[in-house]
């Protein structure tokens, strides 16, 4: 199962971390719309991600909800119709809420750099460091981190959980 670590941050100055994140990108940015739809399951979470054009993904992630770099499993499913298959999830789990976001990527090595524009939450930064199958998730958590120092991101940006439970919060 594909495994990555995971760290999510508020940014007042979304311009001056994608500045920092450019300086070391080795490829980007990519524009990205997603629609996110969270469905109760009994483990982890679930979640059918709309990119607005015809093609989605119906996405099972495991992660602690806690503030700092996390390890996260999870397995994706491509799918060329979201919208039926969120009305028939819909229909056979309860909708938790949705997250809608404007996203930019950068990949610094095999580190995703997400500055995303959250809908009804503001700006946010949100790391991937894609871990090998053998990899310790230490090993990413140290990438995380030096990666964060880079973006100018301090411990107390740091956030706990997902954009939907921040949502719930508002």
């Amino acid at each position: 199962m594909p495994r990555n670590v995971e760290i999510k941050a508020r940014v007042g100055d979304l311009a001056a971390v994608e500045e920092r994140a450019r300086s070391v990108a080795t490829a980007g940015p990519e524009e990205i719309f997603q629609d996110d739809c969270f469905f109760a399951c009994g483990r982890g979470r679930l979640k059918l991600r709309d990119f607005g054009d015809g093609r989605g993904q119906l996405i099972h992630y495991r992660r602690a909800d806690e503030a700092g770099p996390k390890l996260s499993d999870y397995s994706i499913a491509e799918t060329a119709d979201p919208a039926a298959l969120r009305e028939t999830l819909g229909r056979a789990f309860d909708v938790l809420g949705r997250v809608v976001k404007g996203r930019r990527l950068y990949l610094v090595e095999r580190t995703r750099v997400h500055l995303d524009l959250v809908e009804g939450l503001g700006s946010f930064v949100e790391l991937e460091v894609v871990l090998r199958e053998d990899e310790a998730p230490e090993d990413g958590m140290a990438v995380a981190r030096k990666l964060l120092r880079h973006l100018g991101i301090a411990e107390d940006q740091l956030v706990t959980g997902a954009y939907l439970d921040l949502l719930r919060r508002v």
